[in-house]
């Protein structure tokens, strides 16, 4: 071991992982295949930022996407919740949502928080926390120190494993902090780098690092969000990479780990560009699917006789699940014009009840919904391999 620098000694006669230092030497030598890879990508996410400009409300269909990505996100982890659940949970219907969506909420206000903050403060160990501690805080991971850089080892494997039965063990704490001050040196350094390939490499090195005792997955999922808005890739945080790496999962492990033990830069840079170029495509494709909706909606809702009837399409972009006592007070009209509103979209399949109760009936825009939906890939469609653990606790 000592004659391998990739290791260092860890607990329990084990080897921890050294993190290379970053920029990469040698720097990633991108073939031809893999620099049109980034052509591609690039042309990828410049066709989503241009269509992002023609979004109605712009705002409103980002939050969308953004709830969409926790679920995934939070998926990948293993929670049930779906973006029903969310939206449910979001408009005070939490018994119709499933028992882990506060998980998933939390990553939905990480995100929000961290596309607010990027505005003022640049990427940094200190916005890394910061996000850490809104995505923690008062969730099943709220045990591991919100907030903070671990101060115990960790290790991947099967649930309730020692560190004896790891499939990687991650850097011991000083060199953790070491290669943390690296990595953000990295992140304020100016080069020529393309973008894209600096956001693959700060992944890669973020996942590596693993410096939390839970939630590295989700905040290095997040950061990259972030990472592509403040080099100012794209505009509108409308590209999340959790669903490509859900359906590729086990090749994404695979091409992390030929990174920390052969410096494989830069196949894991070529299954990054394709995971671009396949989420912008999806994302394009969903923008495009609003545009057109809404376009359709509204022929249907101006040819309505009531005046509440575009207000009410309007409404139900910003909260598709809802109930009529929330028509009614959003609108400005009645409960009996806000009922009888409902009843003619449920008509016109417009509106769906989903409780099936008498009283206090709870309806939801399936359309809208699955525009976001159809991509997203079944719980069973993966398996959950591995699990964080700490020296002080179990599987978290």
């Amino acid at each position: 071991m000592a004659d391998d620098p990739r290791y260092e000694a860890g607990p329990e006669g084990t080897r921890a992982f050294v993190p290379q230092t970053l920029p990469p030497v040698p720097p990633p030598q991108l073939d031809i295949a893999t620099q049109t890879l980034l052509s591609e990508a690039d042309r990828s996410l410049g066709r989503l930022d241009m269509i992002s400009e023609v979004l109605p409300d712009a705002d409103r269909f980002v939050a969308m996407f953004v709830k969409q990505e926790a679920v995934l996100s939070s998926q990948i982890e293993g929670t049930q919740s779906s973006l029903a659940d969310v939206l449910a949970a979001e408009a005070g219907q939490p018994e119709l949502a499933a028992r882990d969506t506060p998980d998933v909420l939390n990553y939905v206000a990480a995100m929000n928080y961290g596309i607010d903050r990027v505005q003022t403060l640049p990427l940094s160990l200190r916005l890394i926390r910061e996000i850490h501690e809104v995505l923690m805080e008062g969730t099943r991971g709220q045990h591991a120190d919100p907030g903070s850089f671990r101060r115990n080892q960790n290790w991947i494997g099967p649930e309730r494993a020692p560190i004896t039965h790891a499939t990687f063990i991650p850097p011991t704490v000083p060199t953790m902090n070491a290669a943390l001050g690296n990595l953000e040196m990295f992140l304020y350094s100016a080069d020529e780098m393309p973008p894209l390939v600096r956001c693959a490499i700060t992944h890669a090195q973020f996942e590596t690092i693993h410096p939390f005792l839970d939630g590295n997955g989700r905040v290095g999922r997040l950061f990259i969000t972030f990472q592509l808005v403040e080099l100012g890739v794209l505009r509108q945080p409308l590209l999340y990479l959790s669903h490509f790496f859900k359906q590729n999962r086990q090749e994404y492990y695979d091409r992390l780990m030929q990174v920390r033990l052969s410096g494989d830069w830069e196949q894991w840079i070529g299954f990054f560009l394709r995971g671009v170029i396949a989420v912008g495509a999806d994302a394009v494709a969903t923008a495009r699917g609003i545009v057109a909706l809404r376009e359709q909606h509204l022929r249907t809702a101006g040819g309505l006789s009531s005046k509440y009837a575009v207000p009410l399409l309007d409404l139900l972009y910003k909260r598709p699940i809802l109930q009529i006592n929330d028509i009614s007070e959003e609108l400005g009209c009645t409960f009996a014009q806000a009922n009888g509103l409902v009843s003619i979209f449920e008509d016109r399949r417009l509106l769906s009840e989903i409780t099936g109760r008498q009283r206090n009936r709870t309806y939801r825009f399936d359309s809208y919904l699955r525009l976001f939906q159809s991509s997203a890939v079944a719980d069973d469609d993966v398996d959950a391999v591995a699990v964080e653990h700490t020296g002080s606790s179990d599987a978290i």
